[in-house]
């Protein structure tokens, strides 16, 4: 399952996942964008099915490890679902604040939450939750993300707390925090700033994160500073 598939590292994600031969669960809030992904992977002779949802509203999720079901259960989650609003701090409505926590951290809580006991019940899983260099103590901030920022130190936190009570369970979450990546988040973040990533490599790497032997690296936080 990949939350925010309807575009960018969400996207290429899932489309990556597909030709590693899983059978793929595209989330996004856009009906037309995660149909349209689903299409194309089914047209390069992968296999996914399309649901349309916001991943931080509990009655969304619910429904969509319900239709998730019929795949069987997840042995993978990758939540890269998440919004950014370019505001200065003190003019950041509250309206504003919720929606991006919301989405960005509730919406990886709830989604962890509810894979957590039918991983557990399969006898394992796979959690990549997608953070940011924006929530990475010490790096560079950008002004008028202070939402943002909040929202991915928050995911870096709660996959830590996955990773802890997962263990026993057979349960791996890892995380990571891109920094530059081509995308248009990138854009409306800092439109002056030259990406050094691309979502197809992000991709990748999370391909390999969920095949390979990451089980001892569990609740790391993988920054990815470049393309080097």
């Amino acid at each position: 399952m990949i939350t925010g598939a309807g575009k960018g590292i969400g996207r290429a994600t899932a489309e990556a996942i597909a030709r590693a031969g899983a059978h793929v669960v595209v989330v996004a809030r856009t009906a037309k964008q995660v149909e349209e992904v689903a299409a194309s992977i089914r047209n390069d002779g992968g296999a996914a099915i399309a649901v349309t949802a916001d991943v931080g509203r509990a009655a969304d999720v619910d429904r969509l490890y319900h239709v998730a079901a019929s795949v069987g259960p997840p042995t993978a989650l990758v939540c890269a679902a998440a919004v950014l609003h370019k505001v200065a701090f003190d003019e950041t409505s509250l309206e504003t604040w919720e929606e991006t926590i919301r989405i960005n951290l509730t919406g990886a809580f709830l989604c962890c939450r509810k894979a957590f006991p039918l991983m557990r019940d399969a006898g394992g899983g796979r959690i990549v939750n997608l953070a940011s260099l924006s929530g990475i103590y010490g790096t560079e901030k950008f002004p008028g993300l202070a939402a943002y920022n909040v929202s991915k130190y928050g995911v870096v936190g709660l996959t830590e707390a996955v990773a802890v009570e997962g263990r026993r369970y057979g349960i791996s979450a890892i995380c990571l925090s891109p920094g530059a990546v081509e995308t248009e988040m990138l854009r409306r973040a800092n439109p002056q700033l030259r990406a050094s990533l691309t979502p197809s490599q992000v991709g990748a790497l999370i391909v390999s994160l969920l095949e390979g032997p990451v089980v001892p690296a569990s609740g790391a936080n993988i920054p990815l500073f470049s393309n080097a």
